[in-house]
């Protein structure tokens, strides 16, 4: 048997083509002789798929050998994108891939569009998770990723007369061959019941009588690493109904019950983000989020004990990272699986516990912070709720000994919130048992301290930290801009920059050069491409762009000609999509297919000014958009974005910014200087003294006058933006669009002035890039490592 397995499988293209066509013939069963681009698509990515897999053994028996400590990820939440062309770049193959299809009769490049989206999560911290997963594997540290795979992803965004409209997301439809479903790793997942004390050994224990159960089914996703034959492994779950149900059911003659049973259990991993504000939502949340966690330390757990027969050495041999919230249930049941099913004793177990947890949590305001009622975690979750009991109740005692009786203090940081509602903290749960809390950016970091977390911080200053968040160059420049990426590494005469980042600083030492400039020439010359790509919502102010868009707009209608000819032509983009439910940020929408329907039909302005919307933005429409931006906006209210990624993969690309002092941007401009990006608006420590001026704030007349456009109904639909009118009225901004406006339209002057100079703005741009290698993920995930996480690297052999 090692005989016949003794090579690689070969990477000449004539190898590669013959890969190709048996996958064509045996896996997706068509003729060799006549197959179309979707089929050939996957026939391709079966076969760069055997090479992950040769990788990923490899990979995973040198883990074995070797024992390294291991980092498990957990996240509900994986916006991964499209993986053949990230894939076959990591491998390092692209070239001979492409020839080997040329010669079929297919382009490399055609082939890759026939992917969709594996969109399973929504905004920055799904994909920075995905960013997160790529540095890991590339930085050879030994690490799994936990999710869950969600049969609809993300819903699917469809305009319809201006209106948002949401579609379920099939993206498994035809498919995913980038997973390998493992049937033979399932486990089973309980649910309801009731908790009964049994005598063991003369002793007290609880044990939980399951109401339900349902299986838990683990499909394996192949990450490799750049450079590296390191292949980690994202493990992703599916529900399925227990077996034990459907017999019993069989059994009885009760099929219909069966097939009740059936629907029921795939429904947890059916749909990510379902509607939670239900009793039924939030139960289906609850469950999904306990199904991951069960599912996951099942799993983790049963690996160490393959490898080791003492609990004591857990600390040592595992890292658990609760990526935000949603994971914390984890606490609760690694309690559960120590002191209820390995019999250790809690003190021991609660010891434990705490040194193996780290948390990051993505939220800048309290009231955001995730909360789970009582009443329902007990009926879902029994045992655990008598857990978390428990761990408050020891908490609640030793901070009594620290900080004395000040019950206003005890109340706020306990981790049941009493009130008409009874809840438990999930963020006040993971401060309390994780060794490490993380910020996402310096600011961040500073708002938890003097706000969200401030009693706790007060507590255990030591616990505190920030790593800045980051994106993988790999994907953000390398695959979705070659010819930068080529420009790159010419200039530098490496390719080192693409597993070591820092190396962009080196473009600075050629910042004059003239024969740099002119090859650096992005710059588009008929028009400046503006774009405003992010989630829909008020803090992140895509009303103050559409406004500004209007005020242009107003300038451009009562200039005269001659001045029109000095005006920046602009092609404004606006992309993201609203929550089905938030209905001020489908109205923004609607208002920005108002403004653009007026302007882009108007002839007298011609094409000095258009307004387009990028409908169902995602992953993929990101990679077609960043490359090409001129500008980008980050308009956050300064205070409200925790980190912020979009604008770190719009710096990689040598987009400018025109941005807010907000999140990561602070750092930003610490590391490419002011000089090279466009600043406006209040800085956080001047945000709640304008909210308390309230009514005597002083807005200026540019933005009472369209605001009063869209108030008098000159682009329609009067009625219907008189509440979205009102979220922005002297009384009720509490984003501040009023108060920034005047500043936002002199950033926007800048911008202008800086674009008719292309040597100016070509400088600007190259330092941005130069500057971008700081906000890597590769550098945030080597912080993590060295100072949170403590694992070493564990580089696989050749």
């Amino acid at each position: 048997m090692f005989g016949l397995m003794d090579g690689f499988l070969k990477n000449d293209p004539l190898s590669l083509q013959k890969d190709i066509l048996n996958h064509v013939e045996y896996t997706v069963a068509r003729s060799r002789f006549s197959f179309d681009d979707f089929e050939a698509y996957q026939a391709l990515s079966h076969s760069v798929r055997d090479r992950l897999i040769e990788r990923w053994h490899d990979t995973h028996i040198y883990f074995k050998r070797t024992k390294p400590k291991r980092l498990y990820f957990l996240s509900l939440e994986f916006l991964m994108g499209r993986s053949l062309s990230n894939s076959v770049i990591n491998l390092g193959i692209q070239d001979q891939y492409a020839e080997a299809l040329s010669q079929l009769g297919f382009e490399f490049e055609v082939l890759a569009e026939q992917e969709g989206d594996a969109a399973l999560g929504n905004g920055g911290l799904a994909r920075l998770s995905a960013c997160q997963m790529d540095s890991l594997a590339t930085l050879d540290y030994p690490a799994w990723g936990y999710g869950l795979r969600y049969e609809y992803g993300l819903f699917r965004q469809i305009i319809v007369d201006g209106f948002q409209h949401e579609q379920p997301d099939y993206w498994l439809n035809f498919g995913n061959p980038w997973e390998i479903e493992r049937i033979h790793v399932t486990y089973e997942v309980k649910f309801y019941g009731t908790v009964e004390e049994v005598d063991m050994n003369g002793e007290k224990h609880k044990v939980w009588i399951p109401g339900e159960m349902v299986e838990a089914v683990a499909y394996d996703n192949p990450i490799p690493g750049y450079g590296t034959r390191n292949t980690i492994n994202l493990r992703l779950w599916a529900a399925k109904p227990s077996n034990q149900f459907d017999l019993e059911a069989y059994n009885t003659g009760d099929y219909i019950n069966s097939v009740v049973n059936r629907q029921r259990a795939e429904t947890i991993s059916n749909v990510l983000y379902p509607d939670d504000r239900s009793h039924q939502g939030k139960e289906l949340r609850l469950k999904q989020q306990y199904f991951f966690v069960s599912a996951s330390l099942q799993d983790i757990i049963r690996r160490f004990k393959e490898a080791h027969n003492n609990f004591d050495e857990l600390p040592d041999k595992v890292a658990l990272h609760l990526n935000d919230t949603h994971p914390s249930l984890s606490i609760a049941e690694l309690m559960r699986i120590l002191v209820d099913e390995e019999h250790l004793g809690w003190n021991k177990a609660w010891d434990i516990v705490c040194k193996v947890f780290s948390f990051t949590t993505h939220t800048v305001v309290a009231e955001a912070l995730e909360k789970i009622p009582v009443d329902l975690l007990g009926s879902l979750l029994p045992r655990h709720l008598q857990i978390l009991y428990e761990i408050n109740f020891n908490f609640m005692e030793e901070l009594k000994k620290r900080i004395g009786l000040d019950y206003n203090r005890l109340s706020r940081m306990s981790i049941v919130e009493e009130g008409a509602v009874k809840n438990i903290r999930m963020a006040n749960l993971s401060i309390v048992c994780s060794h490490t809390v993380n910020g996402v950016s310096k600011l961040h970091l500073d708002s938890l301290k003097v706000r969200t977390f401030k009693d706790f911080y007060e507590l255990w200053p030591e616990k505190f930290q920030y790593k800045t968040n980051g994106v993988t160059q790999r994907r953000w420049i390398v695959v979705s801009n070659p010819s930068l990426c080529a420009l790159i590494s010419k200039w530098l005469g490496t390719e080192a920059w693409i597993r070591n980042a820092d190396l962009l600083t080196g473009l600075r030492d050629h910042v004059d050069n003239a024969d740099f400039h002119q090859e650096w020439k992005m710059v588009s010359l008929d028009a400046m491409f503006d774009v405003q790509v992010k989630r829909i919502h008020e803090y992140k102010r895509q009303l103050l762009n559409i406004l500004g868009i209007i005020h242009r707009y107003d300038c451009l209608k009562n200039m005269d000609k001659s001045d029109r000819r000095k005006v920046v032509a602009r092609v404004c983009i606006i992309g993201g999509k609203a929550a089905p439910g938030y209905e001020i940020a489908k109205k923004i929408i609607k208002l920005c297919h108002a403004v653009a329907e007026k302007i882009n039909n108007d002839t007298d302005i011609g094409d000095l000014l258009k307004l387009v919307f990028i409908p169902d933005y995602n992953v993929s429409v990101a990679e077609l958009v960043i490359p090409g931006a001129d500008l980008s906006q980050h308009l956050s209210t300064a205070g409200h974005e925790a980190s912020g990624t979009g604008s770190m993969k719009f710096l990689m690309n040598g987009c400018l910014l025109l941005a807010t002092a907000d999140g990561s941007t602070v750092e930003i401009i610490e590391e490419i200087g002011s000089d090279n990006l466009f600043l406006f608006g209040a800085k956080v420590q001047e945000v709640a003294e304008l909210r308390e001026k309230g009514s005597t704030l002083k807005v200026p007349l540019q933005f009472a006058r369209v605001l009063r456009m869209v108030r008098d109904g000159y682009f329609g639909h009067k009625d219907y933006f008189k509440s979205l009118c009102d979220t922005v009225e002297i009384d009720n901004d509490f984003y501040l669009l009023g108060p920034d406006f005047g500043s936002y339209l002199e950033a926007q002057a800048a911008a202008d002035k800086a674009f008719v100079e292309p040597e100016k703005w070509i400088k600007m741009s190259i330092l941005s890039v130069a500057g971008s290698g700081r906000f890597s993920s590769d550098r945030t995930i080597q912080e993590y490592a060295e100072r949170t996480w403590k694992i070493d690297p564990c580089r696989c052999p050749l």
